[in-house]
């Protein structure tokens, strides 16, 4: 509304300002001209007595006084002369309502009659005798007694008084019409500025941070339109300053390995990244919770944590197990100056940690325990020929084809070691050149048939390949092929069979040794591939099927750094099938 306005308030202002003004002005006016015309009115006409007094004293000739007196009155005002032995005169007057005064009433006159009894001037306002005329008398005596009097309607005066009055009230009329135009245009001058201010503000509420004010004027609201568009480009500055940093922080949440979580104090997430995303899935799953993207409650047991942070205001590190997985989660209150608004919460999966622990304490035990047996042996053989327990020659070679046996078991375990830490640092170099394909596995696989022939296990052959060479590493793909071949048999009952499969498929090799074993239990599949892993506990009892348990992990070593892959499946006393699968050519 315009009343509301900046524009109405300050032109409303401004008018009841000066029409407060003028009015006060034009009512003093109005007091100062009337009194202003009475008192000219009344000394005018006392001059003009006082100029007949001086006629009338200094003629003797009555009449001709009398005549001389009219010449210097006012036509519209009657001269009254008493004189001092009863003789009274009356001039005309053009007003007809005039009438003449009775020289008795001017005697009797309690304000008039101080003239003749003090000889003093008098003024007076009154109605006239037998008339309703009011008039303005004054009244100055002469010798003798006597006395002049001058008197006149008030309408005469009163006329003067309301031209004086109409010409005040048109000034005031016109003064306030020029002060509205006035007050329109300075408020429309100086909210036209203000106006486009607001534009301004409304556009960078938007986002519009490229909006300018025009600089209309060189005043205050002029150095105010410079410093808004001053403090649009430094808003639109630090608005970008802030996006950057918003979007750089916000990458770098999202890029980290760890999780994030940041919290308010009413358990609500308010940011949370891909890891914590997937933390927090895993929790609700515990939990029997629906998973959706709606649901921004924090589950148990981050609220615990969460009330701790609060309650304790300090750090508050927790170990959380959730699907088999451990997470160390670090939770840090957030201040909003000394009240704490909330959390941030860092979680990392140290399940590979963990685990990574459990293989080094299992490794070293099991390094212990394989080296433990040779040495022990080596140890126990070697006293019995010392202390000649052995007689004969026969008995000492024996003892000492055992240590011989014993310590090549344990050159090989070292051997092995060696190589599986070389291979998984990465610092194998594959020494790849062009082999015939066919021939070399059929080598290998011959190698194999006095094993096999002894076992009294059937190895069988086929070859499928579209290519006649291929660029492997020889000697690596042969120790992976002897691991694998030299277990199928090891594992497989009398009369049983070993399947060896080579072909090409497209731009890979695909090689499948398969047997009708023993098989490996579902529950060791996952982790057959791991160092000293044995899925058979009976092997350590079992001299024929006794192994150092590297030879699965060497395998998986070598394919990988052929950039291929391996796969097992297998059935418990049913067999077991390994898949390898080789790019050709390093393609």
């Amino acid at each position: 509304m315009f009343w509301r306005s900046v524009v109405g308030k300050l032109a409303i202002t401004i008018l009841l300002l000066v029409s407060f003004v003028l009015f006060i002005l034009t009512i003093l006016l109005l007091e100062f001209f009337e009194t202003f015309h009475v008192n000219e009115a009344e000394n005018d006409m006392m001059q003009t007595a006082t100029k007949v007094s001086d006629m009338v004293e200094q003629h003797d000739d009555q009449e001709l006084a009398f005549e001389n007196a009219q010449l210097v009155k006012d036509p519209v005002s009657r001269i009254a002369v008493v004189y001092g032995d009863g003789t009274f005169r009356v001039s005309g007057s053009t007003d007809d309502g005039l009438n003449e005064l009775n020289p008795d009433w001017l005697r009797t006159d309690e304000d008039l009659m101080t003239v003749f009894t003090n000889g003093e001037n008098v003024k007076k306002e009154t109605t006239l005798p037998n008339s309703s005329v009011e008039a303005m008398i004054v009244g100055t005596p002469i010798n003798q007694g006597g006395a002049v009097f001058i008197y006149q309607s008030l309408d005469i005066l009163n006329q003067t008084k309301a031209e004086t009055t109409k010409i005040i009230l048109l000034a005031a009329g016109i003064a306030i019409i020029l002060t509205v135009i006035f007050a329109f245009f300075l408020s429309t001058r100086i909210t036209s500025p203000l106006i486009k201010m607001r534009e301004a503000v409304l556009d960078l509420t938007r986002g519009e941070f490229n909006t300018k004010v025009p600089i209309l004027t060189h005043d205050e609201i002029g150095e105010l339109a410079i410093a808004f568009n001053r403090m649009g480009r430094q808003l639109k500055f630090h608005i970008n300053a802030l996006r950057q940093e918003k979007e750089q922080i916000s990458s770098i949440v999202s890029s980290m390995a760890d999780g994030v979580i940041t919290l308010n104090r009413n358990g609500d997430m308010l940011v949370t990244n891909p890891p914590a995303e997937q933390f927090i899935q895993n929790l609700y799953y515990d939990k029997g919770l629906e998973v959706n993207g709606g649901n921004h409650k924090t589950p148990e047991p981050l609220n615990d944590i969460l009330r701790s942070v609060i309650q304790d205001e300090k750090e508050v590190i927790r170990e959380i197990d959730s699907q088999g997985r451990t997470w160390v989660m670090i939770m840090t209150p957030l201040y909003d100056q000394t009240y704490i608004r909330g959390a941030v919460a860092v979680i990392r999966d140290m399940t590979e940690e963990r685990q990574m622990d459990k293989m080094r304490k299992d490794f070293i035990a099991n390094v212990s325990h394989e080296l433990r047996t040779p040495i022990s042996m080596l140890q126990g053989y070697s006293e019995a020929i010392i202390d000649d327990v052995a007689e004969s020659k026969e008995e000492k070679n024996e003892l000492a084809q055992i240590i011989h046996e014993e310590s090549f078991r344990m050159g090989r375990l070292v051997n092995e070691l060696l190589d599986l830490t070389r291979m998984e640092a990465g610092h194998t170099q594959l020494n790849k050149e062009n082999i015939e394909v066919k021939s070399y596995i059929e080598r290998i696989i011959k190698k194999f048939g006095g094993m096999a022939e002894e076992s009294h296990v059937q190895l069988i052959s086929e070859t499928n390949l579209s290519v006649s060479t291929i660029s492997i590493d020889a000697d690596r793909i042969e120790q992976l092929f002897t691991n694998l071949i030299d277990n199928a048999i090891r594992h497989t009952k009398e009369n049983g069979y070993v399947k060896v499969v080579a072909g090409t498929t497209g731009k890979e090799l695909y090689i499948s040794i398969e047997d009708n074993g023993s098989g490996i239990p579902e529950e060791d599949i996952p982790f057959i591939f791991e160092r000293f892993y044995k899925a058979d506990k009976s092997r350590a009892k079992n001299e024929k099927k006794k192994g150092t348990g590297l030879g699965l992990a060497i395998a998986k070593n070598i394919v990988e750094a052929h950039e291929g892959t391996i796969t097992v499946n297998s059935r418990i006393d049913e067999g077991t099938m390994f898949e390898i699968r080789i790019p050709i050519n390093g393609q």
